[in-house]
């Protein structure tokens, strides 16, 4: 049987079970059996408690399930609140003036949470009756919070950055630190847009509030000193080495319980919704993963890699053709999978392809969490376009216009840091000299 026809089949059977309503972890599991049993001499039941127990029990995994009940915690404390205090005198001058706390507030919630959804609705919660009630225009407030939200999975700790880093076999502190310049280049570029909106439309920007001193600009920033701490304490002790990034998951976990008992939020029912909160979420991609191990170990039996990667080198692609090609790839696959699912889908099959082509794993790690944002606000399947629906009651297809520029946006991202590659690969290096 030709190569075409057992991917065909396998495609076909993935489609119909995730039709069907079975859980994709399930799904990947079982897609993986039909390929063992059909088209390998290995017994599946070995193969697969072989895969899934190599998945469930990887060290470097344990940081994702910390930094996701991190996020968890964080979600559930005043920290919204006190960031839009501390936020909001700072943006007044600026042209858009709040709606930069869309920005700011995504880019600063993103270096605690690891979740683009998690940031969406947190965020989404301090800024969205505040923006709604002094006038600002529903579109730029939904729009610019669909994008800045999907900073949650660049700007590290990262959850996708983890997943890929488990599958990819790469290093997740480097990786953490490669998401830094451009998360907030693509946090310039969202608040570069709202200025030049302002600009152009500047009647459609309310005045300000009141003027603040630079006295009381400083004391409404004592808001953000504990979140800035948090943050100071968990990508500090992963870009000095003093620990890895499961130890600085830790950390994290342990700051947020201490941030949320002095704010006074930290109670027992509070503490069992995160813990709850973070198990279920974990599960989930968990569960996902084992999956996925097992087809990436299915699909090296029958071949189907080593055949894919030799095609697509056959093709003699460019490494800009190769990048673009890919992108595209994703951008579609985004339409349908949500981003967990996307990488581990891919990477078994992709990884030799790259290392084939000469593209560093750590910028391409990079590339990957840059096009699943794009995957965040692209229907059918934009999770942070579902969190926003929920919240605001809009349909749809009007979030999806209204964030139509920050796609765009991310797009040009992308193009950035493939000329500039330094942007992506210069911190790392330094993390490496020290």
């Amino acid at each position: 049987m030709s190569d075409l026809a057992i991917t065909g089949l396998l495609v076909l059977s993935l489609f119909l079970i995730l039709g069907s309503g079975v859980w994709i972890g399930l799904t990947l599991s079982g897609v993986a059996w039909i390929g063992m049993q059909l088209f390998s001499s290995r017994p599946a039941g070995d193969a697969m408690a072989v895969a899934i127990w190599g998945s469930a029990s990887s060290w470097t995994l344990t940081a994702l399930p910390l930094f996701i009940w991190m996020g968890e915690i964080l979600f559930r404390t005043r920290l919204s609140q006190d960031m839009f205090r501390g936020l909001a005198p700072w943006v007044q001058a600026l042209p858009g003036r709040l709606l930069h706390t869309n920005v700011v507030g995504c880019t600063i919630f993103a270096a605690v949470s690891g979740s683009s959804a998690a940031t969406c609705a947190t965020i989404g919660k301090m800024t969205l009756p505040e923006l709604k009630r002094r006038g600002y225009p529903d579109n730029m407030v939904v729009g610019t919070l669909a994008g800045a939200s999907t900073l949650g999975l660049l700007i590290p700790p990262s959850i996708i950055m983890i997943v890929y880093g488990v599958m990819a076999e790469v290093s997740i502190s480097k990786l953490f630190v490669a998401g830094v310049l451009p998360g907030l280049m693509l946090a310039c570029l969202f608040s570069g847009y709202i200025v030049l909106w302002a600009l152009r439309n500047p009647e459609q920007v309310p005045a300000a509030d009141e003027q603040f001193t630079l006295r009381q600009k400083l004391a409404a920033s004592r808001s953000l000193i504990p979140v800035v701490l948090l943050i100071a304490a968990v990508l500090g002790s992963i870009y000095t080495g003093i620990a890895t990034a499961t130890e600085a998951a830790a950390v994290g976990v342990v700051g947020a319980l201490v941030l949320s008992a002095v704010q006074g939020s930290l109670t027992w029912a509070s503490f069992r919704d995160a813990l709850m909160g973070a198990t279920r979420l974990y599960c989930m991609i968990g569960l996902i993963l084992a999956g996925a191990a097992f087809l990436t170990l299915s699909m090296g039996y029958i071949g189907l890699p080593r055949h894919l990667a030799e095609w697509i080198a056959s093709l003699g692609l460019g490494q800009a053709q190769l990048i673009l090609a890919l992108a595209v790839f994703f951008i579609v696959l985004g339409c349908f999978l949500d981003g967990i699912s996307m990488v581990v889908l891919t990477m078994g099959v992709l990884m030799p392809t790259i290392q084939a082509a000469g593209i560093d794993p750590i910028w391409f790690g990079i590339f990957i969490v840059l096009v699943v944002e794009m995957a965040q606000i692209t229907p059918p399947v934009g999770f942070n376009l579902f969190v926003l629906q929920g919240m605001t009651g809009r349909q749809l297809p009007w979030i999806t216009r209204v964030t139509a520029p920050m796609f765009f946006l991310m797009c040009g991202a992308v193009a950035l840091i493939y000329v500039f590659p330094g942007i992506v690969t210069w911190l790392p290096q330094q993390m490496l000299s020290r």
